[in-house]
């Protein structure tokens, strides 16, 4: 989703868009215009990354000029911290599009702890605001006030606030940065967001599992909706912060009749026709059990019916899915120089959930495959905790079907015979067909079977069907003549002679 769709403006708040991808959804349209944000988080949470990212926008975007108070880094080390997401503040200092006021410490600056007032800071903000004509304004951040002036932390408050009222009163968009001392603490160190704020913006990266996550929060936004809850998000070079909701995904994706390939004729006939175009299908089973090769087949039905596919390999490197590919008789080289396929291969671990789900979006913006398969969800699951996890298959699914692409994912149980992934148990809900692959054994041997489990809005083959596979392939047999379990812990079936 793009933050240009979608969007439910608040009828009666003017907004000014942030540029920050999806989060302008999340509160209605934008910040409200000529009001205080308070945006908080920890040390490396992203604050300033923020902080620019609504100005850059402003300039960039809207042609409103901004003005940056930063009472801890220099205007330089801001330039030089911010170039990375590729915004040219030195280039909109000489245009006079952004101004700096700097009131960051010196060397020699000494903690003052006698009485003060900060009508000179004042001054000098609201001549650059006035000689710039801005419309945003930003102080990075106010907690170093409060450090600085550690005895007089009272009328720090009541100058700040005298600040934050003369600028309103100017029609200036203020954003302030604020630093918390833990993820879920108190909003700010010096509880600024009481006397001060309209709105407060949380920003989290929380360790979980080994593992950062960063999200994003709408704690409060003064007479106007927004959405609430925790987004993830992400820094992403050459654009900055994005975030990922899901609460703004809504259901409403078409539903098409037109059926696809497998790319197996008899799997196709357990499917009644095969898969839905605008469906997505969960592959589960042990490892071995043949989910790469139902993969394989997959992305050559399509190439075979003229289709763009895309695969998305975690588990394994190019050059072993295009030697499994050619055992089977399929060959992905020639198929990727015709540009019908276009495999991209990486580990789990090379980023964050948030960033493997932008990849995808853009791989299918720029490559347009009318079919695309994941493999598998279960490498991607050890790299995030649960809840990130779940909120990364809302999206990839979310995302897939609204662009009525076929999709095809598969998951890995934990045991051989028998069980359930983690990864099923998650995406079951979320997938429109299930097909389990499972060894079973009979006695001394060990059969592979395969289960059309459901079939989102149609008719299937519920039976369990024996398969082989052999250098041409997957090979479907007949039906087991009794019923072994291959849904629990253990699919020994002791029924059959």
């Amino acid at each position: 989703m793009t933050a240009t769709d979608e969007i439910s403006i608040d009828p009666v708040l003017e907004r000014v868009n942030t540029g920050i991808e999806a989060f302008d959804d999340l509160v209605m349209g934008g910040l409200p215009r000529g009001r205080t944000t308070i945006v908080g988080g920890t040390p490396g949470s992203g604050k300033t990354v923020f902080a620019t990212q609504f100005l850059a926008h402003g300039i960039t975007g809207l042609n409103e000029a901004g003005v940056f108070v930063t009472f801890e880094e220099s205007p330089t080390e801001i330039e030089v911290n911010m170039a990375s997401f590729g915004w040219d503040i030195r280039g909109w200092r000489a245009a006079d599009k952004l101004v700096f006021v700097d009131a960051s410490p010196r060397d020699q600056d000494q903690v003052v702890v006698g009485d003060f007032d900060l009508a000179g800071l004042l001054t000098r903000i609201l001549h650059a605001s006035r000689s710039a004509g801005a419309k945003r304004i930003v102080l990075d951040s106010v907690t170093q006030l409060f450090d600085h002036f550690v005895a007089e932390q009272t009328a720090v408050r009541r100058e700040l606030l005298r600040i934050a009222t003369a600028l309103k009163k100017e029609g200036l968009t203020v954003l302030m940065t604020a630093e918390r001392n833990s993820e879920y603490g108190e909003i700010s160190r010096h509880r600024i967001e009481e006397f001060v704020a309209d709105n407060v913006v949380i920003l989290r990266n929380a360790l979980d599992r080994e593992r950062r996550r960063r999200t994003i929060e709408v704690l409060k936004m003064r007479g106007s909706r927004h959405v609430e809850g925790e987004v993830p998000i992400t820094l992403v070079a050459e654009q900055g912060i994005v975030a990922v909701p899901l609460s703004s995904l809504r259901l409403e994706q078409q539903s098409s009749t037109k059926r696809v390939t497998s790319g197996n004729s008899e799997l196709d006939k357990m499917c009644s026709g095969g898969f839905f175009r605008d469906s997505v299908t969960l592959v589960s089973g042990a490892t071995g059990t043949g989910k790469t090769l139902l993969v394989t087949n997959f992305l050559a039905g399509g190439v075979a019916a003229g289709e763009r596919a895309l695969l998305v390999g975690y588990e394994e490197s190019r050059g072993q899915l295009f030697r499994n590919a050619r055992s089977w008789g399929v060959d992905f080289e020639a198929m990727e120089a015709d540009g019908r396929l276009k495999v991209v291969c990486l580990y789990p671990e090379a980023q964050s959930l948030p960033d493997h789900l932008l990849m995808i979006r853009e791989l299918v913006a720029e490559f347009k495959p009318d079919r695309m398969a994941i493999d598998s969800l279960s490498a991607l699951e050890r790299i995030a905790p649960e809840t990130g996890f779940r909120e990364f298959l809302i999206s990839v699914t979310s995302f897939i079907k609204k662009r009525e692409i076929a999709g095809l994912c598969t998951a890995t149980n934990k045991s051989l015979v028998g069980g359930q992934s983690a990864s099923e148990q998650h995406i079951s809900t979320l997938t429109d067909s299930i097909i389990l692959l499972r060894y079973i054994q009979q006695e001394e041997f060990m059969h592979r079977g395969m289960m059309v489990l459901k079939m989102r809005g149609s008719e299937h083959d519920k039976q369990i069907r024996r398969f082989t596979i052999d250098s041409g392939g997957m090979h479907l047999g007949k039906p087991f003549d009794s019923a072994p379990d291959v849904f629990g812990d253990s699919a020994v079936d002791n029924t059959s002679t």
